[in-house]
């Protein structure tokens, strides 16, 4: 069975005190940045996903006509063609209480008199594992509807899912970093305690215990070390983060909304203090081990 935290035999060779000085709190505060940035990476890719599959296949037909007769000739001709088309999954014309709803926050209760012209809109699902050409949908609906136009929702969003695969390997890059700053951190602390505690090591190899064991006693230490700051850095992050979706949850926002962690999410920000204990005690092993090779 392998031991975790120090053993009793292991705090009778090493002192109670923390071997490791500060360590444990240099590692609180990189793994609360480090679950904050990535929270964040994957609130983003949640919310890429979530937009992708909302309007993929979703395009919206615009019917821009002064003239009321003709822009509802229009209109109809064009849900007859859309409804006829294989490729369209459904079809719904917006309501124009809908629309004048969009438009009020822009022009105000006033500025939408029954006299004011408001373009037809008209939504529509494509068939998702048909590929549609949007000027060729176009082009076919302006013969039966002249002033019909064909806005594609992934094609109007794709700078801002650009911008969010951007921010999520950069995510992605800064949390590799930090995990690096915290290996360089539990490094050094190592060093420094192989420097405290010369004396007792040279008596252990004088009474014949090797360079392995040696190496254990110091990398259990560490590890706990770095296993107890990081879950402080966890709590405190996910206080933040909790109260960080609090506010959101309050705008109510769609797009914000979608930026929700899912609960895989949270089940990888839960193993990361795991994961930097694991990668504390592999750090002290190849370092002790490498300094006792050097001393020897």
């Amino acid at each position: 069975m392998i031991a975790i935290g120090p053993t009793k035999a292991d705090r009778r060779l090493l002192p109670d005190a923390r071997i490791a000085g500060p360590m444990p709190w240099a590692i609180a505060i990189m793994m609360f940045l480090m679950v904050l940035t990535a929270a964040g990476g994957l609130a983003m890719r949640h919310a890429a996903l979530a937009m992708g599959a909302d309007l993929a296949d979703r395009i919206t037909i615009q019917i821009v006509e002064a003239e009321a007769s003709a822009r509802e000739a229009q209109a109809q001709a064009v849900l007859a063609s859309l409804r006829r088309d294989p490729g369209i999954v459904s079809v719904r014309r917006v309501p124009a209480r809908e629309m004048r709803a969009l438009l009020a926050p822009w022009l105000g209760e006033g500025g939408l008199e029954d006299e004011l012209p408001l373009p037809v809109l008209i939504d529509a699902v494509l068939v998702s594992d048909r590929a549609r050409d949007a000027a060729a949908l176009e082009s076919s609906l302006r013969t039966v509807a002249p002033a019909a136009r064909v806005d594609e929702h992934a094609r109007a969003l794709a700078p801002l899912a650009g911008l969010i695969a951007a921010l999520k390997w950069l995510a992605l890059a800064l949390v590799l970093l930090m995990a690096m700053a915290a290996a360089a951190v539990v490094m050094l602390a190592s060093r420094a305690a192989l420097d405290t505690h010369r004396p007792t090591i040279d008596v252990m190899h004088l009474l014949g215990a090797t360079d392995v064991q040696i190496a254990r006693l110091f990398q259990r230490r560490l590890a706990m070390d770095a296993l107890l700051g990081g879950l402080v850095g966890l709590v405190a992050a996910a206080t933040v983060i909790l109260l960080i979706g609090r506010r959101i949850g309050s705008i109510g926002s769609e797009l914000l909304g979608s930026a929700a962690l899912p609960p895989f999410a949270w089940l990888l920000l839960l193993g990361l203090p795991w994961l930097g204990a694991a990668v504390a005690m592999l750090t002290t092993r190849l370092t002790v081990l490498s300094a006792l090779r050097r001393i020897l």
